[in-house]
């Protein structure tokens, strides 16, 4: 069904989203979706440098010095 939607009806699909929701609204809309973009690359290369990191500083013993003599 929207295998040969073509040029013509992504231009018409576009005009009727300008009319409905106004250039203002779409700008707008453009723009959060840019940062939330941006946002999530800088997670991935957060998330990229954790893994990278030296393994024995992720797995760090945080159990209460009370606790440990319990176990």
């Amino acid at each position: 069904m929207l295998n040969n939607i073509g040029l013509p009806g992504i231009l018409l699909i576009a005009i009727v989203v300008l009319v409905l929701f106004g250039r203002g609204k779409i700008s707008s809309l453009m723009g959060e979706v840019g940062k939330g973009i941006t946002s999530f690359k800088k997670g991935i290369n957060e998330g990229q440098k954790e893994i990278d990191e030296d393994p024995s500083e992720l797995a760090k013993d945080v159990t209460p010095e009370t606790d440990k003599d319990k176990a």
